[in-house]
């Protein structure tokens, strides 16, 4: 004869079922967490990702120590619309701290195939965690002094207009790099071999030497705007949203580098390592990509092979639905036979998924396909 359970019996087994499933409710939760990506990095940590993640250095036909697109903040109101958690991947300089600062994502990536760009943004780490302000900022990594009057209220064209007209300080120049060098390798222990020193203490002197007047090498012509001029420009309803616009803003920037969440790598879009191991980092730690920046990378790799292999590498990304490319386009406006081609850049906006599937479809098969079925930001 089957023995019924008592009231009181099944009262305990009603328990016991609970706390085991709320015990293993709670035990996947702090597996997540434990896996989740944390809200910094040890120093440890962030070299190892760059050593372990990076391939070997490649060249580009351009030096950029600075961006060339005056474009950049017209395409922020409208990714802010949604606002969301996830992954920032970019390439190339200091425009990524822009998008860094308007978007708050979990960890940024910046991925580049010249080495110089992974060392450029350890030089901004370093003034950047050594810096209490914008001015102060500024003031080292142009080796000016600091100009009188400008507060933390000061707007971005007061701080390019003060400082394009305060004069170099060989002296700060010399203390500076001294404390970017300690900053580096005393501090975070950064194993830093002789080149990789000296192309720091390089691409700081390009920065003394033209002050906020400084531009990129890009072939020459008066489209190629310069720091200050970056520095100033707007959204489509004229707010200046740069990483320098207000104390707010390099706050945040701070904050990132501080806790080493700005992580930059030597990589190949193209090539076979970095963008997947990207992938397998975010996917370790439960994380999608949510936006990703490729500047106009994609053009140049329509020259060769290399697209395919791109599009191969971001197929292998954890995305969702809103996981988003940020593109630049770039329209020539006018030939100069002096300088060539001028031109103007638009901002534009293409769902990572749909461009992936489109590719496996077949229906991008050139560049003017995918700059086809890019999506504008205008007026």
């Amino acid at each position: 004869m089957a023995i019924m359970p008592t009231k009181r019996h099944q009262v305990v087994i009603a328990v016991v079922a609970t706390v085991l499933v709320l015990g293993l409710s709670l035990a996947v939760r702090f597996e997540v967490a434990e896996r989740a990506i944390p809200p910094s990095l040890t120093d440890e940590q962030f070299w190892n990702v760059i050593a372990t993640a990076s391939e070997p250095g490649g060249s580009f036909r351009y030096d950029n120590l600075i961006s060339n697109e005056t474009s950049l903040q017209q395409i922020i109101p409208e990714l802010q619309r949604t606002p969301r958690t996830g992954a920032y991947l970019g390439v190339g300089p200091e425009q990524n701290f822009t998008y860094i600062t308007a978007l708050k994502p979990a960890i940024a990536f910046i991925i580049d195939i010249r080495r110089d760009n992974m060392l450029l943004h350890l030089l901004y780490k370093a003034l950047i965690e050594i810096s209490v302000d914008r001015a102060e900022f500024l003031s080292r990594l142009f080796a000016r002094p600091r100009p009188a009057g400008i507060g933390p209220d000061a707007t971005a064209d007061a701080l390019a207009d003060a400082f394009t007209i305060a004069p170099r300080s060989d002296a700060l120049a010399r203390q500076t790099i001294e404390r970017v060098v300690d900053r580096l390798k005393g501090v975070h222990r950064f194993p830093l071999g002789v080149i990789d020193e000296r192309r720091v203490r390089e691409l700081h002197e390009a920065f003394c030497a033209d002050g906020p007047g400084v531009r990129g090498d890009f072939g020459g012509g008066h489209w190629i705007p310069s720091y200050a001029e970056l520095m100033v420009q707007t959204d489509l309803d004229g707010r200046q949203r740069s990483y320098m616009s207000s104390e707010e803003s390099f706050r945040i920037l701070k904050r990132y580098e501080t806790d080493n969440l700005i992580v930059p790598l030597v990589g190949d879009f193209g090539g076979d390592k970095t963008i997947r191991a990207v992938g397998r980092y975010l996917s370790d730690h439960h994380a999608t990509v949510a936006w990703f920046y490729t500047s106009n990378v994609e053009s140049y790799l329509f020259q060769g092979p290399g697209w395919r292999r791109f599009f191969a590498n971001v197929s292998t990304l954890p995305i969702d639905e809103r996981s988003t490319f940020i593109r630049t386009l770039f329209d020539m406006i006018s030939y100069n036979p002096q300088t060539g081609p001028e031109y103007r850049t638009r901002m534009a906006l293409d769902p990572i998924g749909a461009a992936v599937k489109a590719f496996g479809d077949g229906d991008i098969r050139s560049y003017f396909h995918l700059y086809r079925r890019s999506n504008p930001v205008a007026r």
